[in-house]
């Protein structure tokens, strides 16, 4: 980034243009880091005066989408959900353009996206943000992109996507962005839960939350690296390989945790699904085995009676 916040003409010349479409609170901190680089920007918002303050930082308002799409050969959309991208570019000409779909989405909703771009004429890439709007253009941040699809538009454009946050290219399936961002969110719901519960242990007692959350970071902190493990056992499908905590334990384990809700008086049902899948897979006889294999009753194949991929 310049220290200008809106860049100097000439070197807007030298950067990269690019349409965006989408200019709510993610889109707009994207369109100013692009702006803030030099590139020239056109916007395009649903509802105008969204827009329109971008046009002080140096951004060009389009009138429509399509207006949008036609000032730029790179296009990105950040929009609510795929049926918006869908609304918004129906009638905007693709042919020849490079579209970057920033919509959050499903791994399906990304392959169907890019069939329907390239029956258009268009390269497409689909994208996870891993960040929140605050924490782009800022390099200090760890904000970063996931991108999937066509690997020749990624090589072009992978400076100028660089510019708002860090890019990480997982695939020219265009549905692995989606996947990649989802499994990630997922995982975060799940410690979330657990952060939850912890707060909730500790509420109604002498324990205040700000001293207890740097042990909570701490804990969770150097419990991650478990996944490490977890990956090395279902990358061999040896659930066996070096056990530290097996499964019997953690079993045995939760009844402790559970008994403490209850002397709390709280709640459990933030850990009890997870709880009753350990206890399903050690009835299946896998005690000896690390939790990592309860991911088998997770497969709706395999309840169904199919094999897993």
């Amino acid at each position: 980034m310049t220290d200008n916040p809106i860049g100097s003409r000439a070197s807007r010349a030298s950067r990269t243009p690019l349409s965006l479409l989408g200019t709510g609170t993610m889109g707009t901190a994207l369109a100013r880091a692009w702006l803030a680089a030099g590139h020239p920007v056109t916007v395009w918002n649903r509802t105008p005066a969204r827009a329109e303050p971008l046009a002080a930082d140096g951004a060009t308002v389009a009138a429509s989408a399509a207006d949008a799409v036609a000032a730029s050969r790179l296009v990105v959309v950040c929009l609510l959900d795929d049926a918006s991208v869908g609304d918004a570019l129906e009638g905007a000409d693709l042919s020849g353009r490079d579209l970057v779909n920033l919509t959050t989405g499903t791994p399906a909703q990304g392959r169907a996206r890019a069939a329907w771009a390239e029956a258009r004429g268009a390269r497409f890439l689909d994208a996870g943000i891993m960040a929140v709007p605050p924490m782009i253009g800022d390099a200090r941040s760890g904000a970063y992109v996931l991108y999937s699809g066509s690997p020749a538009l990624f090589e072009e454009h992978g400076d100028t996507l660089a510019v708002p946050a860090g890019t990480r290219y997982v695939g020219a399936d265009p549905g692995f962005a989606a996947l990649h961002d989802v499994a990630l969110l997922s995982a975060m719901s799940g410690m979330f839960a657990g952060v939850l519960h912890a707060f909730a242990l500790i509420r109604g007692e002498d324990v205040a939350p700000k001293d207890f959350a740097p042990l909570l970071v701490s804990w969770l902190g150097a419990m991650a690296p478990a996944a490490f493990g977890a990956a090395e056992q279902l990358q061999s499908g040896d659930y066996g390989r070096d056990v530290v905590s097996s499964l019997a334990m953690q079993v045995a384990g939760n009844a402790t945790l559970l008994a403490t809700a209850e002397e709390q008086g709280l709640s459990a049902e933030l850990l009890t699904p997870y709880m009753a899948l350990l206890e399903r897979w050690l009835a299946e006889g896998h005690g000896d085995e690390d939790t990592t294999g309860a991911v088998e009753l997770l497969d709706l194949r395999r309840m169904r009676g199919g094999r897993p991929a």
